[in-house]
Order: structure tokens, then C-alpha cells, then sequence
């Protein structure tokens, strides 16, 4: 990992990339997004002050815990102008989250267990199949489940909305 000598306060892109381990395009959507900031110099190029790392580091850890990019851009911009995360910060927002990613988990392991409930050629027809019809919202009304197409607003340009009896279905396995 290159080294950076510590007179030197500001990065360039690369170097911020070379020292955090994300890609120079990834600095630059994280910047887009206003996740990390930079200045220009006279010269149009994106200087990083050192403390960047810190926050580059605290951006990718969230990501690979399943944070969502605007609640990080939240959590960063709650914190006093210019400061990095700390490892209070870490901990305090990371609590915060933890109820959040327990629900997702749940989700998930619901997810799994009902996927072997499927059809093997993926079509989803079961009479009440938990992936493509959950509750079951179609079943009071013919079995098997059915793509429906939802529109909103007319059909074509000027054409009234069809009534949900006129609504083409798309039918699944050449039925």
C-alpha cells in the first residue's frame, strides 16, 4: 500500500483510491452523491483532505452491511461540518441500524424458506405461491397465479383504462 508522507494534507484522486482500496470511480459517485467532498486546485483537479480516508473507510463498511447510501449520507451529514466518523460515531450509528438489518434478515430467511414452494421451471404457477402473489391477493379470484398488468392513467395515448375484467393476462407455461 503506498504511503503517504504526513507533511502532505490533501490527496489526489488516485491516491485516495490506492490508499482506501475504491475505485477512482466509486470516489467520484461517493463525491456525487455527497458522501466525501474535494476542492479544485487552479488546475480543475480534486484534492481530498487526508481525513477522506477515514470517511471512504466509514462509507464501505456500511455498504457491506446492507446500509442504503442515502442513510449514510444522513448519518455523515448529522456530524459537525468537516469532521470524520469516529469510532463513537461507529457505534452509536451502527446500534441505530441494527434494527433495521435485523428486519431484513427476517425478510430474507422468509424469503428462503418459501422458495422451494416455487415451480422448478419458474413460472410460479402454484395456486397460492408466497413469492409472485403474497397473502395470496389474487387466489379469491381464480387460481393459479397470473401476471397482471397494472397500468395507470389510459392505455396508449388518449385510450380509456381498461376495467380489471378487460386487463389482458400474460399466461405463464403456454397455459
Amino acid at each position: 500500500m503506498p504511503q503517504i508522507p504526513e507533511k502532505l494534507q490533501e490527496l489526489t484522486v488516485g491516491q485516495l483510491a490506492a490508499r482506501s482500496g475504491a475505485a477512482v470511480s466509486a470516489l467520484h459517485f461517493y463525491e456525487s452523491k455527497g458522501l466525501i467532498h474535494s476542492r479544485r486546485t487552479s488546475g480543475n483537479q480534486r484534492r481530498f483532505s487526508r481525513d477522506t480516508l477515514r470517511r471512504v473507510a466509514f462509507v464501505r463498511a456500511a455498504q457491506r452491511v446492507g446500509i442504503p447510501l442515502a442513510t449514510i449520507r444522513e448519518a455523515l451529514a448529522e456530524l459537525p461540518e468537516g469532521r470524520t466518523p469516529t469510532e463513537e460515531d461507529w457505534a452509536r450509528l451502527s446500534r441505530s441500524w441494527r434494527a433495521e438489518l435485523d428486519e431484513r434478515i427476517k425478510q430474507l430467511n422468509r424469503l428462503r424458506d418459501h422458495l422451494t414452494d416455487c415451480i422448478g421451471c419458474g413460472c410460479l404457477s402454484l395456486e397460492t405461491c408466497v413469492l409472485s402473489n403474497p397473502h395470496d391477493a389474487f387466489g379469491e379470484r381464480r387460481a393459479g397465479s397470473r401476471l397482471l398488468v397494472e397500468r395507470q392513467g389510459s392505455v396508449g395515448k388518449g385510450g380509456p383504462r381498461p376495467s380489471r375484467a378487460q386487463e389482458p393476462e400474460v399466461p405463464c407455461c403456454g397455459d
